[in-house]
């Protein structure tokens, strides 16, 4: 397969990148200013030509409860010491399901972005850009200048980061069809932009991927003509690390990331001995055991290679043997199922409900769509890997206010029943296959809450969009952020301690990236660790991060100043 394939000469390191001007470059695709835009001024951030070294003090509290109720909140720091690498190196993508709409897409806007293709809609010229992108497409408040205003700057301009133009793209389908024929039949891009950008998809073809039928709804079979042959997965393995060491060569990459936007399978079931450790995984691969999915094959073959792998569907590709091996490789893995639209919607909306006061009593949620990922959900199987994903986006958030729910405790006490679950609103998800209607995705929701003096409320929501347009973007975010959390490293510095002296290694981040979780409708944490599924807690983290990296607090909605005299 021929990826899409830069000149060395015209990629670009670190922040050492012209500003990329013109009339017919969207500032969502423009490049970071030479030498970068942000400098730190202060003695906790130095910099030099391999990266920023900053001090941080992570602050928080500490809480417990005495013989009395009473809640004791005790202060806490931990000082640590960030190390950024700067120079961005050539990155590749690899996406197993590149010949789908998501993948096909991704290739074809980044091609747009790269060779500055316009094209005529009925609304007129329009341009390139990567909008519904949170790293290319939003901003965050750096502070403020001398007049007390807040100044924002591009989030992509916090830290060197590649640019998507930048990336080789490349990856596997279990369908052959041609990338050119691809983008035609997912039917997502208007058609003077598939005109002109089909000519640089021509020469493309996938890679072959690996199809088990057991795993994927029986009516993708007509699909699967683009196999690695056989039924020997250690076979299959072998052959995709292959593939990953082949395109990182071929390509003269630095690094290459993973990432599945292929169909959903159906959850695998855990068994005791076959995928719970490491060790029970390989050997389960290696004796070809029916439990063992494709995405997790995948997984598997990308953390073996030391690339970072991000899962895109709601499935449970990261079994717990899974995840045991990315910590013992100090691999980075990231999923789970891309949070694109209804499901953002609602952890906006519920956390805003109960942050009021206000007690949503039931979230019922209904979609229909056309394309394939919608085919592949009308099998009941695939379906409920979907619909575990979407239920659980708004546990924490109703965990949170025990004003409002009843906690597990106090249920079984009014009950006389054990109930290991507080209460919870009802929740249904319902997803149909309506083809007439293609890549756009229709989604109805309805909230029906409790008021004041047993009120009622019902707000419905009709959501209408691209559902690939609304994927794409968050496919470079995960992209651009996964390189970047690779180049991070920290050591934490014992009170008092010089960060200049001190001599203790850097270490790299928790094999799991949670900080992805905003672009993610399931989250994966460290196994023991809370669920954020909180959409402001999210986004919130991801700012507080980026600024670390740079020894900045974060920014305080206080506004002290203008509160005192």
């Amino acid at each position: 397969m021929a990826p899409t394939a830069l000149d060395i000469k015209d990629h670009h390191d670190s922040f050492s990148l012209p500003t990329t001007g013109g009339a017919d470059v969207h500032p969502t695709a423009r490049r970071s200013p030479e030498g970068g835009l942000i400098r730190v001024d202060a003695e906790s951030t130095r910099y030099s030509d391999e990266g920023i070294k900053a001090v941080y003090t992570d602050r928080g509290a500490s809480v417990e409860k005495d013989a009395n109720g009473q809640l004791m909140v005790t202060k806490t720091e931990r000082s640590f010491e960030f190390f950024t690498k700067t120079k961005v190196g050539r990155v590749g993508l690899m996406l197993v399901g590149l010949g789908g709409n998501n993948g096909s897409t991704v290739l074809a806007t980044q091609l747009a972005n790269k060779h500055r293709i316009s094209w005529q809609t009925k609304a007129g010229m329009q341009v390139p850009n990567y909008i519904g992108s949170l790293v290319r497409a939003s901003t965050i408040n750096l502070g403020t200048d001398a007049s007390g205003k807040s100044v924002h700057v591009p989030i992509s301009d916090m830290l060197p980061m590649v640019h998507p133009n930048d990336l080789v793209i490349g990856g596997w389908d279990i369908s052959g069809v041609p990338m050119d024929k691809a983008l035609g039949r997912a039917q997502v891009l208007d058609y003077d932009l598939q005109r002109q950008v089909k000519p640089y998809m021509s020469g493309m073809k996938p890679l072959p991927s690996i199809y088990y039928p057991d795993f994927i709804a029986a009516n993708q079979a007509d699909r699967a003509d683009n196999l690695i042959p056989g039924d020997d997965k250690q076979a299959h393995l072998d052959h995709l690390r292959a593939d990953i060491r082949t395109f990182k060569a071929d390509n003269s990459l630095d690094k290459v990331i993973v990432l599945w936007t292929a169909n959903t399978e159906r959850y695998a079931d855990i068994i005791s001995g076959v995928n719970d450790t490491a060790a029970n995984l390989l050997a389960s691969i290696k004796a070809s055991h029916d439990e063992i999915s494709p995405s997790t094959i995948f997984a598997v073959a990308a953390i073996l290679e030391g690339a970072p792998f991000i899962n895109g569907s709601p499935q449970n590709t990261f079994v717990p043997g899974c995840i045991e091996l990315a910590e013992q490789h100090r691999a980075f893995i990231g999923g789970d199922d891309f949070k694109s639209g209804q499901t953002k919607v609602k952890s906006v909306l519920a956390e805003f409900l109960v942050n009021a006061g206000i007690k949503p009593l039931s979230i019922s949620s209904y979609n229909h769509l056309g394309n394939n990922d919608g085919k592949n959900l009308s099998s009941q199987r695939q379906f409920r890997s979907k619909e575990i994903s979407k239920s659980s986006v708004v546990d924490d958030m109703v965990s949170a206010n025990q004003l409002l729910y009843k906690t597990a405790a106090e249920l079984t006490k009014d009950t006389g029943e054990v109930h290991k679950k507080g209460e919870h609103p009802d929740h249904i998800v319902v997803i149909k296959h309506v083809p007439a209607v293609g890549d756009s995705k229709r989604a109805i929701d309805e909230y029906y809450s409790e008021l004041f003096m047993g009120g009622r409320n019902v707000l419905n929501i009709f959501n209408e969009c691209e559902d690939s347009l609304l994927a794409t973007p968050l496919i470079f975010d995960l992209t651009i952020l996964a390189d970047l959390l690779t180049r991070v490293t920290y050591r934490e510095l014992p009170a008092g301690a010089d960060a200049r002296t001190h001599e203790a290694e850097f270490l790299p981040l928790y094999s799991v990236l949670s900080l992805l979780s905003y672009m993610l409708k399931a989250p994966l944490v460290k196994p023991g660790t809370d669920v954020v599924n909180s959409l402001a807690r999210q986004r919130s983290a991801l700012d507080q991060f980026l600024k670390a990296c740079l020894g900045l607090e974060h920014g305080s909605d206080l506004l002290l100043d203008t509160r005192i005299w």
